[in-house]
C-alpha cells in the first residue's frame, strides 16, 4: 500500500494550484520534495516548499511567464528557478545529478530520471517526493523507515557525498539534533569524522549560517558533543570544547527557566570561553554582522558594576542585560525575564533645568549632570520631584564648592 501525503494545509494555499498547473503536475512533470514532504509526515509546520520538475530551466522560466507567475533566475547554474506565488517563494529545480564536484560547487547534467535525482541528495528523509496530485509518495532510499526510527543516513556512500559538499558533515549534525535517535549512524559519523579537515576549504559564511541553524534548535547539545568528540569542528572552530557545551547544556536550563525563546548567537556566546576579544575574533571569522559581533563582545565582557538588573540594563541595555543574566549562573534566570518587561526610562534631566538652578554652561554643568545621573540610577530611576530634590542637592554643592 503506497504512502500518501497528508492533507497539510500548505498544500491548499492561495496560488499553489495554478502553480502546479502552469508546470503541468497532473502529467507528472513535477514533484514535490524534500524538507516539505519530510516534515508533513512528521506532523510539522512547513515553511519552505521545495519542487522538483522534469522541465529543463528555461522551460520553467517560460512556463511561468506564460501563467502570469513571477519567476526569479535565483540559481539557473544549478537548474533552480524560485516561483512567487501569493508573496510566497518556491523553488522550483529542474531533475539532475552532479557531473563534477570539489566540495564547494557542483557542475550539473539534466535529466528526467526521478530517482537518478534522489542520489544526488544529502540524507534519505531528505529525498522524499509526493506527487502533488495524488499525494502518493516516492521513496527511492528507505526514508520512510529511516524518518519512523529518527535515522539520519546519508544516501550511499557517506565519504562520497562529503567529498561532493563539505557542508554536509555539519548538515548531518544538525539534521540528528533535529529528527535523530540518542545514536547517530555509525557510517555517517565515521565519514564526517574522517573529513572533518575539508570544512576549511567552506567559506565561513557557509559555516556560521548551518552552526547557527544547528544552535536555534531545541536541543544541540547531544549533536555538539559529538562533535567536539569526533574533532568536528577542530579546524575551523579551535575554541568550543567540551567546556563549552557543559555551558551551553546550563544555558538552555536557564533559558528554559526564564521562559525566554532560544538565541543562536547567544547559545555561541556560551559556547565560547568567557573572553570578549576572543568573542569578537571568532565572530569576525564567521563572518557575522557587526550587530552580532557587539552583542557578543558584550556578553563575554566583564558586566559593569550594577547594584540591580535595572541599573545593568540601563548602561548595557535590555538585551545586553539579559544576555549578562543568562550568562551568569550565580543570578537567577527568573531576573532575565523581568528585565524584559521593564523599560528603561530616560534620563529627565538636562542642561536646561541647571540653568534655571543658577548654574552656568560649563565644565561643572557637565560633571553636575553626571553627578545627577548616577545618584538618580542609584535610586533606583525616582519620578519627577525626587529626581528634582536631586538635581538642586547636587546643583547646589557644585555652586558651594566654586564659591
Amino acid at each position: 500500500m503506497s504512502v500518501m501525503l497528508p492533507d497539510a494545509e500548505w498544500r491548499y494555499r492561495h496560488g499553489v494550484e495554478s502553480l502546479l498547473h502552469a508546470l503541468g503536475a497532473e502529467k507528472g512533470k513535477l514533484r514535490y520534495v524534500g524538507g516539505a514532504v519530510r516534515d508533513s509526515l512528521l506532523g510539522l509546520d512547513v515553511s519552505d516548499i521545495d519542487l522538483a520538475t522534469s522541465h529543463r530551466p528555461e522551460a520553467v522560466l517560460k512556463l511561468l511567464s506564460d501563467a502570469g507567475i513571477k519567476a526569479v533566475p535565483t540559481g539557473m547554474a544549478h537548474g533552480t528557478i524560485t516561483a512567487v506565488v501569493d508573496s510566497r517563494p518556491y523553488e522550483i529545480t529542474t531533475l539532475r545529478s552532479d557531473a563534477n564536484t570539489d566540495g564547494r560547487r557542483a557542475t550539473v547534467a539534466y535529466s528526467e530520471d526521478w530517482e537518478a535525482d534522489s542520489c544526488r541528495r544529502d540524507f534519505t528523509i531528505n529525498a522524499l517526493y509526493a506527487d502533488p496530485v495524488s499525494g502518493e509518495i516516492f521513496d527511492y532510499h528507505d526514508g520512510l523507515a529511516d524518518l519512523k526510527s529518527r535515522q539520519v543516513r546519508f544516501i550511499g556512500d557517506a565519504g562520497a557525498r562529503i567529498i561532493e559538499d563539505h557542508l554536509r558533515i555539519l548538515r548531518f549534525f544538525r539534521f540528528f539534533a533535529r529528527f535523530g535517535s540518542a545514536t547517530p549512524d555509525a557510517d555517517g559519523y565515521a565519514a564526517c569524522v574522517a573529513h572533518a579537515n575539508s570544512l576549511m576549504a567552506l567559506s565561513r559564511e557557509r559555516i556560521a549560517d548551518e552552526l547557527l541553524k544547528l544552535l536555534a534548535l531545541p536541543d544541540p547539545v547531544p549533536a555538539l558533543r559529538l562533535m567536539i568528540d569526533g574533532g568536528i569542528l577542530r579546524s575551523v572552530l579551535p575554541e568550543i570544547d567540551s567546556e563549552g557545551t557543559a555551558r551551553l547544556a546550563h544555558l538552555l536550563e536557564r533559558e528554559a527557566a526564564a521562559g525566554l525563546p532560544a538565541s543562536a548567537i547567544l547559545r555561541l556566546c556560551a559556547l565560547l570561553p568567557r573572553d570578549a576579544a576572543q568573542g569578537d575574533a571568532v565572530a569576525a571569522r564567521l563572518k557575522l554582522s557587526n550587530k552580532a559581533r557587539k552583542r557578543i563582545a558584550l556578553a563575554l565582557s566583564p558586566p559593569p558594576p550594577s547594584r540591580t538588573t535595572h541599573e545593568l540594563a540601563f548602561r548595557v541595555g535590555v538585551q545586553g542585560a539579559q544576555d549578562i543574566v543568562l550568562l551568569d549562573p550565580a543570578v537567577d534566570p527568573a531576573k532575565a525575564a523581568a528585565i524584559g518587561a521593564w523599560k528603561a526610562p530616560d534620563f529627565p534631566v538636562g542642561g536646561a533645568a541647571l540653568i534655571a538652578l543658577g548654574m552656568p554652561p560649563g565644565p561643572d554643568m557637565a560633571r553636575a549632570l553626571t553627578a545627577i545621573r548616577e545618584q538618580w540610577i542609584a535610586e533606583d530611576f525616582p519620578g519627577p520631584d525626587r529626581t528634582h530634590e536631586i538635581a538642586v542637592q547636587i546643583t547646589s554643592k557644585f555652586q558651594r564648592d566654586c564659591q
